[in-house]
């Protein structure tokens, strides 16, 4: 079986191919799965991805929260991701060591928990406060970045539960306050983003808002994740 693995398939065409199984686009498909950032998806000259929109916010009102640009909203979607947090760390600790296990080859949950620290130093301090002190060693990127890209993160890192949840529970206090005291005016502004080659260089000419959106839809996605993860091993 031929896998593509961290290629740029863009433009790419599959004809009369069969793809049982698959996680991506054929002609002929059974059991398959799309998960990932789609925009439009013609299926028979129809495209879905209103129907799958509209679907995904029903299914999570959190969604449109995160959408809003009202600062009451965004407020409202933060407490909500932490509340489905907090539930999803209880399943956790009813089963020490789940939170090492891994499904499919993706991320285990303690190792989604590590990125999210990553994507808040990045997407947050960085972006949205304009902080440039290294990142929080215990922190995961995504297996293609380079490392030169992360100062501060300790690839040999393997910290337990309790001390990710700790980084965690500080870099969620300092969001919290930040939201409190954060203004509409404060949101539209261009994000300050540090002018140096580090993790992520793209954000440049991004709003703070836009960043900041960065961080829930990665607390949402990747609570996804876990949570669908845990379903199968539980």
């Amino acid at each position: 079986m031929e896998k593509f693995v961290d290629r740029d398939l863009t433009g790419t065409e599959f004809r009369e191919c069969v793809l049982d199984g698959a996680r991506f686009v054929g002609w002929v498909m059974r059991g398959v799965e799309l998960d990932g950032l789609l925009g439009e998806l013609t299926v028979n000259g129809v495209d879905v991805m209103p129907y799958v929109e509209a679907e995904l916010d029903r299914r999570h009102p959190v969604r449109v929260l995160i959408r809003s640009e009202d600062i009451a909203d965004l407020r409202e979607a933060w407490r909500q991701l932490q509340d489905d947090w907090s539930e999803t760390i209880d399943l956790l600790r009813q089963s020490p060591g789940i939170e090492r296990k891994s499904v499919g080859g993706e991320w285990s949950a303690i190792q989604t928990l590590r990125h999210l620290i990553f994507v808040h130093d990045s997407w947050f301090n960085r972006c949205c406060l304009g902080r440039s002190e290294p990142f929080t060693a215990l922190g995961l990127t995504t297996d293609g970045m380079s490392r030169d890209l992360g100062p501060g993160l300790d690839p040999t890192a393997d910290p337990t539960l309790d001390e990710v949840l700790e980084v965690r529970a500080r870099q969620a206090a300092v969001l919290t306050s930040w939201l409190a005291d954060c203004t509409a005016e404060d949101l539209r502004r261009p994000a300050p983003v540090p002018d140096d080659d580090v993790w992520p260089p793209y954000a440049r000419g991004r709003t703070v808002v836009g960043c900041l959106r960065t961080v829930l839809n990665e607390e949402f996605e990747h609570h996804g994740f876990a949570v669908r993860d845990l379903g199968v091993l539980d």
